[in-house]
């Protein structure tokens, strides 16, 4: 199993003296410094406006860490392709797998917080049908060895080309899924899955329970199942007042940037999102002894790794870990990077251990 470095870029708290382009600079030192610990991939995420997070464009920062990287791989967590033209999203990380030599894995979701749809004038509510044609567009001009043309219900064009031409053929794929449509698209185009285990255990049970769905699905449509990831908080303590002081910390994430940015009214959740209104629900009512590895690793290496041996049984290859949630410190998130590195990922076998020798 891999590991992979993760951020939402989460910056919505009240009395916050952090402002965006500080704690931007602090994701690039930390995406690098994850190359240097060896960790298999750097996955950055989309949010627009502070409403969650404040990283607005995840390809031009993957840019800059492909300029000062040999190994990592570079992914979207997620781009929200809804919020784009699907030729610009085909050009833009065609362009970034040229620069790093093959090394993008490609992530798509819908997101989640109508709030950032409105400015861009894309409607939320019928996001679905946007993603899913947006995605057969990418996938279609990168996989085109000559112009294409194409009519559909949201997008048009005649004789595309795009240039340059994505160095992996094909770039890997992943949707990143909260709810059963996402997973169903997933497996219907032959993509990877990604997903959040506090979502999967709300909706599903577990993440086995979201790998039989998915790997069901793939057999309905005669694919064959691609990789399955799931991100992870991750919070390290020794002592009961670190055990505190990290509940607390993922409790203020759920209820100052999660649930504002998350559909909760079911007048207005599009169908689609409708499973976000009980999951609002059981996130108020969340407490921080509530807090399990069904959404969080928490605890001492040994805690974190009984946690991943579980992940690994149900199938899931690759976790990227949520280090720098909830307002944790810059040195505090690279101090619990190089522990997990040191004292978790080597009971794991993977490309990882050849990194860390070399």
């Amino acid at each position: 199993m891999e590991f992979g470095y993760f951020t939402l870029s989460d910056n919505h708290y009240t009395n916050n003296s952090r402002d965006a382009n500080t704690f931007v600079s602090d994701i690039l030192a930390e995406a690098l410094y994850a190359d240097q610990l060896g960790m298999h991939s750097a996955w950055i995420g989309e949010h627009h406006f502070n409403s969650l997070g404040v990283l607005s464009c995840p390809e031009i920062v993957l840019s800059f860490i492909a300029a000062r990287t040999k190994h990592i791989r570079l992914a979207p967590a997620v781009s929200v392709t809804p919020l784009h033209h699907p030729i610009r999203v085909a050009e833009q990380w065609a362009t970034l797998d040229l620069i790093s030599n093959g090394r993008v894995d490609f992530a798509a979701g819908r997101g989640y917080d109508g709030r950032e749809y409105a400015p861009f004038h894309v409607s939320f509510q019928e996001n679905q049908s946007i993603f899913e044609e947006g995605i057969e567009v990418v996938q279609k001009l990168w996989a085109a060895q000559g112009r294409i043309s194409h009519k559909g219900r949201h997008y048009s064009f005649d004789d595309v080309r795009i240039t340059p031409k994505p160095v992996q053929q094909p770039v890997p794929i992943y949707i990143g899924s909260f709810s059963k449509p996402s997973i169903e698209l997933a497996a219907r185009l032959g993509c990877g899955l990604i997903v959040a285990p506090f979502a999967a255990a709300m909706s599903y049970g577990g993440l086995k329970q979201v790998a039989d769905l998915y790997n069901e699905t793939c057999a309905k449509h005669g694919r064959k199942p691609g990789q399955l990831m799931c991100s992870y908080f991750t919070h390290f303590y020794d002592t009961p007042e670190q055990e505190r002081a990290q509940r607390t910390r993922q409790i203020r994430y759920y209820r100052e940037c999660a649930i504002p940015a998350l559909p909760s009214d079911p007048k207005t959740a599009p169908p689609s999102y409708a499973y976000f209104v009980t999951m609002v629900e059981r996130l108020h009512k969340v407490q921080p002894e509530m807090l399990t590895d069904n959404s969080v690793l928490l605890g001492n290496s040994q805690a974190i790794i009984d946690s991943l041996k579980k992940v690994e049984a149900a199938g899931f290859c690759e976790v990227i870990l949520y280090f720098n949630v909830g307002l944790k410190p810059h040195s505090q998130v690279k101090e619990e990077m190089d522990r997990f590195m040191r004292e978790v990922a080597p009971q794991f076998e993977g490309k990882h251990l050849e990194r860390r020798a070399a």
